[in-house]
């Protein structure tokens, strides 16, 4: 099946055909190229989207802590890689489709041109030939025509009795020269008449089944580049779709993640307050007076107005212990969060020496890289002074001691707290067992109330205040000694919370260093405080005198 023999006579038919092959191929590499800008604006909307709803991490606070808030936000980190995805595909589809059809236009149109052109040629000097041979053609009919009339001419002169015999010979001359003319056009006719035969032939046989054969060549290939299109259209998105897979089961195990009673458990550490709930109300008799005796006197009557309880006042006390069911009072934060609840000041407290120790940390980290770029500078002095980091260095070890004297002052706030905590449900225990005090004598700040009006009736008590009160005051029971140590340098002791001590002197331990540098030692007279971890040779010891 060829063009060139099957379509000889339709070039007109072949160069429609091949016009619309190209505007087909343009037609299609504009809906790549649409698709193209789909695929982008469809990426671009979802980076948005992630980006809309993506947390602010202005602050610490806000930091997703739910295991659903967790999962929202991978989800949002798998569909931000799945736009990233359709972004490939753009760009896959522009460079491996769109590109590629545009250029293959270009040389098509350049081909198709050059084809229709030779077509051309070959079909004008065909034509060309055939107007030669047809003028020839014509002179061979009309000088045989005139020597047809000068054969007449001559045969009737011939035949004339009165015709002269120059006349009779002029007119042979004349029919001689006429025949002689016929027939030169005839060989000339015949001359042009073989060669357009030829030309002919070469022409339908050989020069337009070869021109139509490239053309026929050129829109296969056409086909066949548009079918490698449409697999590459398809491939670009088939390329990703294992990735896009992954994003997918991404998101399924984001959801698979979410626990529910591990957010309910972070609802209760982040709202605890660790107050005690408030307590039964006691009873107040107001009846007393109904049934004094006329025999009670003055004195009696003076006694019993003397010990009426003031209801506005109970009441009023009474209420300020149900804030907790309330709108929370508010005060201006306090560094040690003494304002806060126990519970959420001991989580406070927690972040920020956590804070503090990372912060510890890069100050200790950037004294090392100081101290070792010191020691390449004395040892290699064209490379740098070493007294031009004595300033950074002496900053950073004040930067240090600061830090580590805020770990420690919050990390007595900490125990102080956490003492607090632990004691108050023994406390409570107690004076649930002794029926003494109230259940509700916690106040917000964490103190008791020491109003009689609210204990119940019994045993009169010989201080005004019940000991629970005391208690919230006094200082902890001494820790434990877990080991001892002697000191192998003196330390004058001058900062808060540190403890002097002389060489060779004998400390107990009762807290071991804790990373910092520093370790909490006691005197025997009960004195604590901090000492330096690499002034002291430590033994610790399972049972030592002061445990």
């Amino acid at each position: 099946m060829s063009w060139g023999t099957e379509l000889w006579d339709q070039f007109d038919s072949l160069d429609k055909h091949t016009q619309w092959g190209i505007d087909f191929l343009e037609r299609y590499a504009k809906f790549v190229k649409e698709r193209i800008e789909i695929e982008q604006n469809y990426a671009k909307q979802l980076r948005n989207l992630v980006k809309k709803y993506c947390p602010k991490r202005s602050s610490k606070d806000e930091e997703p802590r739910f295991t659903s808030c967790i999962a929202f936000f991978n989800i949002l980190n798998e569909l931000n890689d799945y736009a990233g995805q359709r972004e490939v595909v753009a760009e896959e589809m522009a460079h491996r489709v769109y590109g590629e059809l545009m250029r293959y236009a270009h040389d098509l149109k350049t081909e198709r041109k050059m084809h229709l052109q030779e077509g051309r040629k070959a079909q004008q000097y065909l034509d060309m030939c055939w107007k030669q041979m047809d003028n020839s053609k014509k002179k061979f009919e009309r000088e045989c025509r005139e020597a047809e009339k000068a054969q007449q001419s001559y045969e009737r002169l011939d035949n004339d009795t009165n015709a002269t015999k120059a006349d009779v010979e002029k007119a042979k001359q004349q029919l001689n020269l006429r025949t002689h003319m016929a027939d030169e056009n005839k060989n000339e006719y015949a001359a042009q008449l073989q060669n357009f035969n030829g030309e002919q032939h070469k022409h339908f046989y050989v020069v337009i089944p070869q021109i139509y054969k490239q053309l026929q060549e050129m829109d296969e290939r056409r086909t066949i580049k548009l079918s490698e299109c449409y697999r590459g259209f398809a491939d670009s998105e088939r390329k990703v779709i294992p990735i896009i897979s992954k994003c997918l089961e991404g998101m399924i195990l984001a959801a698979k993640s979410v626990d529910e009673r591990r957010d309910s458990q972070m609802v209760v550490d982040s709202f605890k307050s660790g107050f005690e709930p408030p307590g039964d109300f006691p009873f107040e008799d107001y009846s007393q007076h109904i049934y004094r005796t006329i025999s009670d006197g003055t004195i009696s009557a003076s006694k019993q107005e003397s010990g009426k309880v003031d209801a506005k006042t109970t009441v009023g006390k009474a209420k300020g212990k149900l804030w907790l069911f309330g709108k929370k009072p508010k005060g201006p934060a306090l560094e040690d969060f003494s304002h806060l609840p126990p519970e959420q000041r001991r989580k406070k407290l927690q972040q920020r020496i956590d804070e503090l120790n990372r912060e510890l940390q890069k100050e200790s980290d950037q004294k090392d890289a100081l101290n070792k770029m010191k020691d390449v500078y004395e040892k290699n002095p064209q490379m740098g002074d070493p007294g031009s980091l004595q300033p950074k260095l002496a900053e950073t070890m004040n930067n240090i001691d600061r830090l580590r004297m805020e770990i420690h002052k919050n990390e007595a706030w900490l125990s102080e707290v956490e003492g607090k905590t632990g004691g108050r449900g023994d406390r409570r225990h107690s004076s649930d067992i002794n029926h003494l005090v109230t259940q509700g004598r916690e106040s917000p700040e964490g103190s008791y109330t020491d109003d009689a009006n609210q204990e119940v009736r019994g045993p009169p008590q010989q201080h005004g205040h019940h000991s629970e009160f005391d208690d919230e005051f006094e200082d902890d029971d001494p820790l434990p000694a877990i080991g001892h140590c002697k000191a192998i340098y003196p330390f004058d002791g001058h900062n808060e919370g540190t403890l002097a001590m002389k060489e060779g002197e004998v400390l107990y331990i009762i807290e071991e260093d804790k990373g910092d540098g520093w370790t909490r030692a006691r005197r025997q007279n009960g004195e604590e405080g901090y000492v330096p971890t690499s002034y002291i040779d430590v033994t610790l010891e399972k049972n030592s005198k002061g445990s």
